[in-house]
């Protein structure tokens, strides 16, 4: 048997035998180990990297290439995102502001005054919690000049008997030292003076009137059973010389339990005078000339300066000329009693009225629905006629044809 130890001549003419696709491996393999001897023996330096281009320059021909409407929209992008950083950054490193600490809300004033309920004027609240009080004044030619009429609030005039006139003067925001002189009272005064829920100073009256006085517990403040809170004065006689004042008068209707009046005033509006003025004189006939009245239109005070007999009607104690803001005018049926000595008013129903205010002159109808209720103005339309804030002077006449105005 042949000895398969020893490589015949076949197979060592075969291991010899190197194949192209070996050689060529080989061939490059070699290549390579030179190269990494040459490298590692010899220090050749390897061959140089090609420089790689940086993105931005890229940007160029790309940003070239776009259409307009694309540019626009890439530089808006960019601007918008430029914004939204600085934004960002500026929200990082800005310092916080203190808060600003906010004053507290001021309420508003609660007002101080409210109208007075029986002139209309701006009064403290607590004025329209006292009483309003009544007073009887005479017009006789002993008892002028009088005193307190210049302040009062509302002032009704008639006569009294023999065309003599007298007032019922009414009080509640203001209190003058000297009233007077007090006399006697009548039965339409009484009407009048129970629209305000007034106490009513007087001295004695009429038989009729102190009977209801009497019989319908009307507040009564008669000077024959409290005359501590009366004086007479010694420049007039008597019987025209008893006077009080509001603090006297004040006083005695509280000791009596008088301490309050519950009434609706007459319906009030701001003054606003006329530029064109169309009543600037009035004269008003009542009984004689020694009792008619006439006024005169001051448009710097808005106000109508009374004359009474063709002189100044002044006050003794303010020693000023009354003038007050609305003169009133009141058509009322009038007659005389059976003792043909008293005058009788129809105080109860309706009839024409003129009011004098700012200089205009308006007509209407005057109302007052009972004895107790209050006295209404309306205009020829139905609708409610307001009047100035300030003195009210209401005088009772026969007819119309007494009232005369003119511009």
């Amino acid at each position: 048997m042949p000895d398969l130890s020893q490589p015949t001549q076949e197979s060592e003419q075969k291991s010899d035998f190197i194949s192209p696709d070996e050689a060529a491996a080989k061939d490059d393999r070699e290549k390579v180990d030179d190269v990494i001897d040459m490298g590692e023996d010899e220090g050749s330096e390897q061959p140089p990297k090609e420089p790689k281009e940086h993105w931005w320059k890229k940007i160029g021909p790309w940003f070239a290439g776009l259409n307009k409407k694309q540019k626009t929209l890439v530089i808006l992008g960019i601007v918008v995102l430029l914004a939204g950083i600085g934004g960002g950054i500026y929200a990082l490193t800005r310092s916080e502001p203190e808060p600003v600490k906010q004053a507290p809300k001021k309420s508003a004033p609660k007002p101080t005054t409210v109208a007075n309920t029986l002139t209309g004027r701006q009064v403290k609240p607590e004025v329209n919690e006292k009483p309003v009080t009544a007073v009887i004044i005479e017009n006789s030619l002993d008892a002028r000049p009088q005193s307190g009429l210049y302040d009062a609030g509302v002032v009704f005039e008639a006569i009294a008997e023999g065309g003599i006139t007298r007032f019922l003067a009414l009080y509640q925001d203001t209190e003058p030292e000297s009233i007077g002189p007090i006399r006697s009272i009548r039965p339409y005064y009484l009407d009048w003076a129970a629209g305000f829920d007034a106490p009513i100073a007087h001295v004695g009256g009429s038989p009729e009137a102190l009977q209801r006085i009497k019989n319908e517990g009307i507040k009564d403040l008669d000077q024959s059973f409290n005359p501590s809170s009366y004086q007479r004065v010694t420049n007039k006689f008597a019987p025209h010389n008893v006077y009080s004042s509001a603090a006297q008068l004040n006083k005695l209707a509280e000791s009596k339990g008088y301490d309050k009046s519950d009434f609706t005033g007459f319906e009030r509006k701001k003054d606003k005078a006329s530029k064109t003025p169309t009543a600037t004189t009035i004269n008003l006939n009542i009984s004689s000339a020694k009792y008619n009245v006439s006024y005169t239109y001051d448009s710097a005070t808005n106000s109508y300066m009374r004359n009474l007999a063709g002189a100044p009607h002044t006050d003794e104690a303010a020693g000023k000329q009354i003038n007050p803001k609305v003169v009133i005018a009141m058509v009322m049926q009038y007659s005389i009693q059976a003792d043909g000595k008293h005058s009788e008013y129809n105080t109860v129903g309706s009839g024409p009225v003129t009011i004098f205010q700012d200089g205009i002159a308006t007509t209407g109808t005057w109302s007052k629905a009972s004895k107790n209720g209050q006295i209404t103005f309306t205009d020829s339309a139905g609708k409610p006629i307001k009047l100035n804030a300030g003195q009210t002077w209401l005088t009772m006449v026969n007819n119309a044809g007494s009232i005369v105005a003119a511009p």
